[in-house]
């Protein structure tokens, strides 16, 4: 789509790309700030320039190896912080104006390519321009093509938006001229983009002065910088600084410039963000240094203000973090970034999990349901649900129940795949070569014209045969005469090849058993499944997703959300299929209550 100067277009709410390019040989630069509703910066940060290339809410990056003749911004609408109303979209040059810029173009790409492009022509000599900006509207995202600019140059333009710039002697900004036309359809009348001009507007008068709050002490305690540097050739001659220890890690350190004060590294670089180094007594606040008052009954009372600032983050902080624990899982650079704006609030990351434990546990659940989804724990699985109770520091009753469900599902998945134990039987003669796999107690159960007869024996099962050897009584059963291994009223059905050839062992652990014969039978007829490949049973992880949202995670009859399982509704033994349609969540009681009825 292409746009006019004044007109505006929806976008998409997604991660995009502003490209400004030009045909000449200058150099431009692109920057962007990040306004509140009052059409200011919230704090001098919501700045991003070629000294400080990124957003600490990742919303907003500077490209800092454009291709030639380019400038570009990667602007994560989804990332954009709920106060955060307009993001400006901004540029300036250091030698020559935009008068002497020749094609110059503003072009807006999502993933599937360019969206809308704004030909900025007839520009005046000024050294910095507005070139457009984001905003929101009724819950969604547009774009306003302006173009409007600043001979007093970057600085000008930025301390219009609220942005303290590091130079005392710098003169008050030249503020653009009004056009009575620019913005047709822009409501709030105190927006500063009301109030600027659009490049080449000569019969405007002066607007009025826009007055923003200067920095307080308040500002340095919250970790506030005062002013922002824009002199770039300064840090192009000082010598790279050195990282901090554990550079990977996003954290607070000793500004190595001044120690007295400390510094934001963001995992890769130094950025401008600073605060105070505070000296807090034992009476102090840790995070802000200010007292803490006593109270009543002795002790110390938590700092008021931390305490309301960490609630606040904290309520959303919490929607976030679920929002990144069911898409990417408690680890990568989206996880990362998560305990990052934790550390750049100074909030103690204990608050942070404690903040997280109810949406930690029900992820937790999920992360088992969705594993027993097909009866088979893999090892991938089970190390990432321990990796998952370290990483969220869960702990209690129901994680150490949980966690036994994962290992005794995980034990019984090995056996089946026939990573099968090997026992001594002493005084039982084996073949030769013949290795022993299990060795217990059973019940021998034959089902006679005048009832069950019930015989005590030993049942044992090694890579050749199945034996049961009783008191008065004792049997062989080769493994190329068996046809199947289940389960049935909590006792073990053996099915051979022949009627009379089967058995029904009762047994203390009739699953365990199950599991070990069924993979004696595997290795025996070389049925064992190769690495990665998954059995029929499997459900796909996206049908998983789409049952668990539909179904809230809970059981549809009780609604109970613990030990909650997938059940098929018709099931795969009378034709049932593996789809959403066809799949319920049920805690373990109601599926063992239903078994195989439709």
């Amino acid at each position: 789509m292409k746009l006019s100067k004044g007109a505006n277009a929806p976008v998409p709410t997604s991660l995009l790309a502003v490209v400004i390019s030009w045909r000449s040989e200058h150099a431009v630069d692109a920057h962007a700030l990040l306004l509140a509703e009052a059409g200011a910066v919230r704090t001098d940060r919501d700045l991003v320039f070629f000294n400080a290339p990124r957003h600490m809410s990742q919303a907003v990056t500077l490209d800092q190896e454009p291709a030639p003749g380019t400038a570009r911004l990667s602007v994560s609408l989804p990332r954009t912080e709920a106060d955060v109303a307009r993001i400006v979209v901004a540029g300036s040059v250091d030698d020559g104006t935009f008068g002497d810029i020749t094609g110059l173009t503003l072009t807006i790409e999502a993933a599937d390519g360019p969206i809308a492009q704004f030909d900025i022509t007839d520009t005046d000599a000024v050294a910095a321009m507005m070139f457009g900006e984001f905003y929101r509207r009724d819950g969604q995202w547009r774009f306003r093509a302006i173009g409007q600019g600043w001979a007093s140059g970057l600085s000008g333009l930025v301390t219009e938006f609220g942005v303290t710039v590091d130079d005392p002697a710098a003169p008050a900004p030249d503020r653009p001229r009004p056009a009575p036309t620019a913005f047709p359809h822009h409501r709030s009348s105190t927006s500063p983009a009301r109030q600027r001009v659009s490049v080449g507007g000569p019969d405007a008068t002066r607007p009025r002065q826009l007055h923003h709050p200067a920095p307080s002490d308040q500002d340095d305690q919250l970790g506030r910088s005062r002013a922002v540097d824009l002199d770039r050739r300064r840090h192009e001659i000082d010598p790279p600084l050195p990282p901090p220890p554990n550079p990977e890690r996003a954290d607070w350190h000793s500004d190595p410039e001044h120690p007295s004060r400390m510094r934001w590294w963001d995992g890769a670089e130094w950025t401008s963000a600073i605060r105070a180094r505070p000296q807090p007594g034992p009476r102090d606040c840790a995070r802000c240094g200010n007292p803490r008052r006593r109270k009543l009954f002795g002790g110390l009372a938590p700092c008021e203000r931390c305490e309301s600032e960490i609630e606040e983050f904290l309520t959303h902080w919490h929607t976030q973090a679920w929002r990144v624990l069911t898409a990417f899982g408690p680890r990568g650079a989206e996880w990362a970034e998560l305990w990052a704006s934790l550390r750049y609030q100074r909030i103690d990351e204990g608050l942070g999990r404690a903040a997280l434990r109810d949406v930690a546990l029900t992820y937790v659940e999920r992360l088992v349901a969705f594993a027993f989804a097909d009866g088979e724990i893999e090892q991938a699985e089970y190390e990432a649900f321990e990796y998952t109770i370290e990483e969220l520091a869960l702990s209690g009753p129901l994680v150490e129940d949980l966690r036994r469900r994962m290992y005794r599902g995980h034990t019984l998945s090995r056996l089946r795949g026939g990573d099968l134990p090997v026992v001594r039987t002493p005084g039982l003669h084996l073949d030769p070569e013949e290795r022993v796999h299990l060795d217990l107690p059973a019940v021998h159960v034959r089902q006679l014209a005048k009832g069950p007869k019930l015989t005590d024996g030993r049942l044992i099962a090694s890579n050749k045969k199945l034996r049961f050897v009783g008191t008065d009584t004792g049997t062989e059963l080769p493994w190329n005469r068996v046809v199947s291994v289940r389960v049935e009223q909590r006792t073990v059905v053996i099915a051979a090849t022949s009627a009379r050839g089967g058995a029904t062992f009762d047994v203390d652990d009739p699953d365990y058993v199950a599991a070990a014969l069924e993979g004696a039978l595997r290795v025996a007829k070389r049925l064992i499944l190769t690495p990665g490949q998954r059995d029929t049973r499997s459900i796909p992880q996206e049908v998983k997703a789409e049952v668990w949202q539909r179904d809230g995670g809970k059981c549809v009859e009780c609604g109970d959300g613990h030990y909650l399982e997938f059940d098929h509704i018709i099931p795969l033994s009378r034709g049932g299929a593996t789809s959403a349609t066809n799949l319920q969540i049920l805690c373990r009681a109601c599926n063992r209550a239903k078994g195989a009825r439709i």
